[in-house]
């Protein structure tokens, strides 16, 4: 069986935790060694997987939250400023 991306994406997570089965998993492989996109995406989902599991913390830079309010301030100004299309504000 020929596996297209899309059947690959609804069996991904399947697929990391091992729970399908030897046929469809052999099949998955098949394709990921040819398909660039596929196994980006596999590779993504397994770092996500990675990050959210991983219980560390990490403090932000001094500053960083005025600097971002900021940031974001100036930026929905700019926003506001710029008119919109026909000429309405």
């Amino acid at each position: 069986m020929k596996l297209d991306c899309k059947h690959v994406w609804e069996h991904i997570s399947e697929y990391i935790d091992k729970t399908v089965d030897a046929e469809l998993r052999k099949d998955i492989e098949l394709h990921l060694e040819h398909c660039e996109i596929c196994s980006a995406i596999l590779d993504s989902t397994r770092n996500i997987l990675i990050l959210t599991a991983d219980d560390r913390t990490f403090e932000l830079p001094v500053g960083y939250s005025k600097r971002l309010h900021e940031r974001l301030k100036d930026e929905i100004e700019k926003t506001k400023q710029k008119p919109r299309v026909g000429g309405q504000k």
